[in-house]
């Protein structure tokens, strides 16, 4: 997505602590295809995830949003599931880190947390910070991606935007 793109589309709501064995049970590491792991993404807190939600759709979290182990398959997951970004109050550090490398635009922001609910229209410009929940008529303000992180979520992630480097 290039910078000042606007995402829209609708919220998926979930509490604290979602940890990355709720993102992607264990039970289904034995694979590393995206679209394998995308369908079993939040099933052991929604089982109904992968049905209900469509291309471009948000997940919103609570606090500390992806803690637990530091596997890449979390974040793969959920932007395989078509999942354009994940807006929570906070963030474990690696699941950020891992997030970014995988190309998985998140935001923090407590305030749009609070303030969107499930099943919410809501839109998101990255670049600014700007998250309007388009139900309620609220806007919140997020810190905006740095550009060099948007550059790695433009690229697809951390090892498409060094294979580019690279060929230049």
């Amino acid at each position: 997505m290039s910078p000042g793109v606007i995402l829209k589309a609708k919220a998926w709501k979930y509490g604290d602590n979602i940890d990355t064995d709720v993102i992607i049970p264990a039970r289904y590491l034995t694979s590393s295809d995206p679209a394998v792991l995308a369908q079993h993404c939040m099933e052991d807190v929604d089982t109904e995830f992968v049905k209900k939600a469509q291309e471009g759709d948000f997940i919103i979290g609570g606090k500390n949003f992806g803690c637990g182990s530091s596997r890449e398959h979390a974040p793969i997951a959920i932007k395989a599931a078509g999942i354009s970004c994940v807006i929570a109050k906070s963030f474990a550090r690696i699941f950020y880190r891992n997030s970014f490398n995988m190309g998985l635009p998140i935001l923090d922001c407590p305030e749009a947390v609070d303030g969107i609910n499930d099943g919410d229209e809501i839109q998101v410009n990255l670049t600014e910070g700007v998250i309007k929940n388009l139900s309620t008529g609220e806007e919140f303000r997020a810190k905006p991606i740095p550009p060099f992180m948007q550059e790695l979520i433009d690229a697809g992630g951390l090892i498409n935007y060094s294979r580019s480097k690279i060929k230049n």
